[in-house]
C-alpha cells in the first residue's frame, strides 16, 4: 500500500506529473480518487492512523492548476471513501454508536475549499479536520454564516452493518441514446429490489402522526414480553438490540422528500446492509436541488431535526458481498462486483454472515427504472473470507466494463454483447482498473505486485504503429508543376 497520491498524464507517452507524500498527515495508504466534473481539483480518499493507532478515512482536495493541498475532511469508516456532488462539493461520512450493534451514519456536505483566513469559521462537523500548513489560500466566503459543511442525510445502521462507498449518480445524463442497454426480456424473473417510499396520500397522512404512538406500543409490548418472561422465543442481547432499534426508528424516520415532477435530480448511492455487517445492500437517495449547497443556516440551529433518521428511497438487495461499484458513463447503469450467498442461506447471527463464493458476479442495475438488468457478467474470482474481504474496483466506459481480481488478472468485457474481451495478467491481487476517459482502449490496472501496466487495445497499437506517408519536399512539388 502506497500513501503517495499520484497524478499521471496519459498521451501517448504516459508520464508522472505530481507525486504528493501524505505521510506527513499520517496517512498510513490512499485508497481512492475521483477528478471533479471539469478536471480542476482531485479527490483524494486515505486511511488516517490517529491516536493509539486508530484508523479512520480522510479526504484530501488537491488542485489540478498548482498541485496543492486545499482541505482535508475525515471520513470514517474510511471506506465510504467519498465522492463529488457538484465540482466544488464533496461527500463525506460519519460514524456514531448507538449500541452494540447498532449504529448511524451522518453524511456531510463539504465545500472543496476552506474558510477564508482571519474569519471565523462556521460551526464545523466532527466530520471535517482543519488542514495544516502548507494551503492554498482558501476560497472567499461572504458572510460567517455560509457553512463549509453541513449534514446532508442521518441514516440508521442495524446489526453491525455501516454506510460505505458513497457515489452520486446525475439523472440528466440518464437518456443518452448512444449508451442505452437493451434491458433484456420484461418478463423475466422479478427483480431484487423493494421501493421504501411512500407513495399513496392516505399511507403518508398516517405515517405523519400515528408513527411514534405506533412505536411506542410495539416497544412497551416487547418489553413487557421479556419482563414477564413470554419472549418466544427467547431473544439474544443481538436481537433484541436489533427489534428495540426498529421499533424506535418506526417513530424517528422522516418520510423521504419528493422532489417536483420531471425534475432531474441526483441520486445518492452507497452500499449497506439490515441483516450483517457484510454490505448486502445498495441503498439509494435522492438528493434535491436545494440540498447540493453548504449555503444555509449554522449548523446547530436545526437541532429539532437531529431527533429523526433519513429514509431510503430504494434498496437494492444482491443476497452477497458486495465488493465493487462503477456508473456508466451516462451514470443510468450500476455495475455491481458481488460475491454470491449460498442459495437460501439464513443470516442467525449478524457477526457470522454466509460464506461468500468465490466467482465474482458482476451485475448491473438500470438506475432509471431501478431493474436489474439481465446482462450478469462472471468471468474473475476472489479468495478472501468475509471478515477479510476487501475492495475491487470496477470501471465504466462507452463500450467497455472492466475490473480487478484475486485471482493476479485484470478482466475486460463488451458490455454490450455480454463478451470477456481480455485478461490482464499481474504478478499479484489486481485492485483496481480505469480507462482513460478521452480514450476507452487505454486501460490502467494497479496491483499489490506494486506496479501500475497501461494497456492498449490492438487496435489503436497497429494505429500508432502505422508508418505515416512522408510528406514531399517542396521543391519537388514545384518542379512537378512547371512540367
Amino acid at each position: 500500500m502506497c500513501p503517495d497520491t499520484q497524478i499521471w498524464n496519459n498521451d501517448l507517452t504516459i508520464s508522472l506529473l505530481h507525486s504528493a507524500d501524505m505521510r506527513p498527515y499520517n496517512w498510513s495508504y490512499t485508497q481512492f480518487s475521483q477528478f471533479n466534473q471539469d478536471d480542476s481539483l482531485l479527490l483524494a480518499s486515505g486511511v488516517f492512523l490517529g491516536p493509539h493507532n486508530s484508523s479512520s478515512g480522510e479526504i484530501a482536495v488537491i488542485s489540478l492548476d498548482t498541485f496543492v493541498l486545499l482541505s482535508r475532511v475525515r471520513n470514517k469508516p474510511y471506506d465510504v471513501f467519498g465522492c463529488w456532488l457538484t465540482e466544488t462539493s464533496l461527500i463525506s461520512g460519519n460514524l456514531h454508536r448507538i449500541g452494540d450493534i447498532t449504529s448511524c451514519s451522518v453524511l456531510w456536505l463539504n465545500n472543496a475549499f476552506q474558510v477564508r483566513a482571519g474569519r471565523a469559521p462556521a460551526a464545523s462537523a466532527p466530520s471535517s479536520a482543519r488542514c495544516p500548513p502548507p494551503c492554498a489560500p482558501p476560497q472567499d466566503v461572504e458572510s460567517e454564516n455560509v457553512n463549509v459543511v453541513k449534514r446532508l442525510f442521518k441514516i440508521q445502521n442495524l446489526n453491525a452493518s455501516t454506510i460505505r462507498t458513497v457515489m452520486v449518480a446525475d439523472c440528466s445524463r440518464f437518456d443518452s441514446p448512444d449508451l442505452l442497454l437493451d434491458a433484456g426480456d420484461p418478463a423475466g424473473p422479478p427483480c431484487r429490489v423493494f421501493d421504501l417510499g411512500i407513495e399513496d396520500e392516505d399511507e403518508d397522512e398516517e405515517a405523519a402522526s400515528p408513527g411514534p404512538t405506533r412505536a411506542k406500543e410495539g416497544l412497551r409490548r416487547l418489553l413487557d414480553g421479556i419482563l414477564e418472561g413470554g419472549a418466544q422465543p427467547p431473544l439474544s442481547e443481538r436481537a433484541l438490540e436489533t427489534k428495540v432499534a426498529e421499533l424506535l426508528a418506526q417513530g424517528r424516520t422522516k418520510p423521504p422528500e419528493r422532489g417536483t415532477a420531471g425534475a432531474l435530480n441526483k441520486l445518492l448511492i452507497f452500499t449497506t446492509g439490515c441483516l450483517t455487517y457484510s454490505p448486502h445492500q445498495i441503498g439509494i437517495k435522492q438528493i434535491l436541488p436545494h440540498q447540493m449547497t453548504t449555503a444555509g443556516p449554522v449548523l446547530g440551529e436545526g437541532r429539532g431535526s437531529d431527533a429523526f433518521f433519513d429514509s431510503l428511497d430504494h434498496v437494492i438487495d444482491v443476497h452477497g458481498h458486495i465488493i465493487g461499484m462503477g456508473l456508466s458513463p451516462d451514470n443510468r447503469y450500476l455495475y455491481v462486483n458481488s460475491r454470491a450467498w449460498p442459495s437460501g442461506s439464513v443470516v442467525a447471527d449478524p457477526m457470522q454472515p454466509p460464506p461468500i463464493a468465490e466467482e465474482i458476479d458482476l451485475l448491473v442495475f438500470d438506475l432509471k427504472t431501478m431493474r436489474e438488468v439481465k446482462r450478469a457478467l462472471r468471468a474473475h474470482r476472489a479468495y478472501t473470507p468475509n471478515d477479510e474481504c476487501f475492495f475491487i474496483f470496477l470501471d465504466v466506459s462507452r463500450d467497455f466494463v472492466a475490473s480487478g481480481a484475486e485471482d493476479r488478472h485484470g478482466y475486460i468485457w463488451d458490455r454490450h454483447y455480454n463478451i470477456c474481451l481480455a485478461k490482464l495478467r499481474h504478478q499479484d491481487v489486481v485492485n483496481s482498473v480505469v480507462f482513460s476517459p478521452q480514450e476507452q482502449e487505454l486501460l490502467l490496472t494497479a496491483s499489490d505486485d506494486a506496479t501500475i501496466k497501461a494497456w492498449r487495445s490492438p487496435r489503436t497499437v497497429r494505429v500508432h504503429q502505422a508508418p505515416r506517408p512522408r510528406p514531399r519536399p517542396f521543391f519537388s512539388w514545384f518542379a512537378s508543376q512547371r512540367r
